[in-house]
């Protein structure tokens, strides 16, 4: 059977101005009374806050009614049924900041992302008590995370999703973890504020021109599958490798993929340079460097960066892209 839902206007619906005000004011109020709270903090009672919601509204009146009935009639029958309402809704009332009060909270990263693409900001709850935690829900406004049940012991990953539209940081001041468990009668919930954040690498750009040709890179570290003037050995195949690097004769002996290593002085990389670049803005040169980076990296080709505050070297891998497209993030930004 499905359940009957009240909704009620809000009072920001009714008055914008008003509710934001009002809004603004609470969220300062809880901000310096509880100050900065740590990467990981177990929420105590104190700083656990519970309201009824709107169907709690109803039932209170309901039961209001119910006892003003009983008193004019003088039924004991409606005055039983009156008393074991209004225990019923303490009851709920009870459980409901229980629910919450012991869980440890802690944040557990956010991986970086590009600008346009929503940041996964993952918060681990974590049950310790000896009884079931049910309902448990974090949300930032009116983004909400998944509902999960916390057995005694159990830990769950909750994930905030936050829109990012711009390069740079993108910060979760303070988000809350709430529950309506049992009846959905009371709403309870606490805020915390961390100072975390993720990374937002620029948006590359869709229709960007093709890099500069590649340069002769000296005296950085070299990648052993590029120079050809010596033999070095052989190593595992890796895609992105050239085919006729490939160790055919060992492969039909042993039947592994291998490719051959040369050593040299000289390799050919690319240089990526932020200066090189004509009547073009700021964000747009950042966003063509991304893209050359992306496609770079996905040829596992050597390639370095070069920015008006740094040059980072030829390199390939994970965090070598990482690195070159955390400078473009931060271009600019260092001192945010």
């Amino acid at each position: 059977m499905s359940s009957i839902r009240w909704t009620f206007p809000s009072v920001s619906g009714l008055f914008p101005s008003i509710g934001a005000a009002a809004t603004r004011r609470v969220q300062s109020w809880a901000r310096n009374r509880q100050g900065l709270d740590p990467d990981h903090i177990e929420l105590s009672a104190r700083r656990t806050y519970i309201l009824p919601t709107g169907v709690g509204m109803i039932y209170a009146l309901m039961s209001f009614a119910m006892l003003m009935g009983s008193m004019n009639y003088n039924n004991n029958l409606s005055f039983l049924l009156t008393f074991l309402l209004i225990a019923l809704g303490f009851v709920a009332m009870h459980q409901c900041q229980r629910n919450l009060v012991g869980l440890d909270v802690s944040f557990a990263g956010v991986e970086p992302v590009f600008a346009g693409q929503s940041s996964q900001f993952r918060i681990v709850v974590t049950n310790h008590s000896k009884s079931p935690r049910n309902r448990i829900r974090l949300y930032v406004d009116t983004t909400l995370s998944d509902i999960h049940d916390l057995e005694p012991g159990e830990s769950q990953v909750f994930v905030i999703a936050l829109a990012t539209d711009k390069r740079g940081w993108v910060k979760l001041k303070r988000f809350g973890i709430r529950t309506l468990f049992p009846f959905e009668l009371f709403r309870s919930w606490a805020w915390l504020h961390m100072d975390i954040r993720g990374l937002v690498y620029p948006k590359p750009l869709d229709d960007a021109p093709p890099p500069p040709a590649s340069q002769m890179a000296l005296g950085h570290r070299q990648h052993d599958a590029r120079g050809e003037e010596d033999f070095a050995g052989l190593r595992r195949f890796v895609v992105g490798d050239s085919p006729r690097n490939v160790a055919w004769k060992a492969y039909a002996r042993s039947g592994q993929l291998l490719s051959k290593q040369f050593s040299g002085a000289d390799t050919s990389s690319q240089w990526f340079d932020f200066s090189e670049f004509d009547n073009v803005g700021v964000e747009e040169r950042l966003s063509t460097l991304a893209r050359w980076i992306i496609d770079a990296d996905r040829t596992n080709e050597d390639y370095g960066l070069k920015m008006p505050s740094d040059d980072i070297a030829p390199a390939h891998g994970e965090a070598h892209r990482h690195r070159c497209l955390e400078a473009l993030a931060l271009y600019g930004l260092e001192h945010e």
